[in-house]
């Protein structure tokens, strides 16, 4: 019966740790944190929409001008919406 409780000890023990060689010593290090297999900023960057990332303060993860022009949209689209083309004749000032 002791032996089972041993290794319960040493099979939960296993999973929060992993062992790593740091100057040709073994170490023992938490394991990294996962959701769905994944670490957790790569689960963000697939999963957050803008608003949320903002909300967070989490704009290095904000989608650039690039990846908008990948889904189909551009600066110039939404610019083009603001602006009539009657106004691009009159002198701005």
């Amino acid at each position: 019966m002791n032996m089972s409780k041993t290794k319960r000890k040493e099979k939960k023990k296993n999973s929060k740790y992993m062992t790593v060689f740091i100057n040709g010593k073994q170490k023992r290090v938490k394991r990294p944190e996962l959701i769905d297999g994944m670490d957790i900023d790569t689960f963000i960057q697939n999963n957050a929409d803008p608003i949320w990332l903002h909300q967070n303060e989490m704009w290095e993860y904000m989608p650039a001008e690039n990846d908008m022009v990948a889904n189909g949209m551009t600066a110039n689209d939404m610019a083009a919406n603001d602006i009539d083309e009657n106004d691009i004749d009159e002198i701005p000032f």
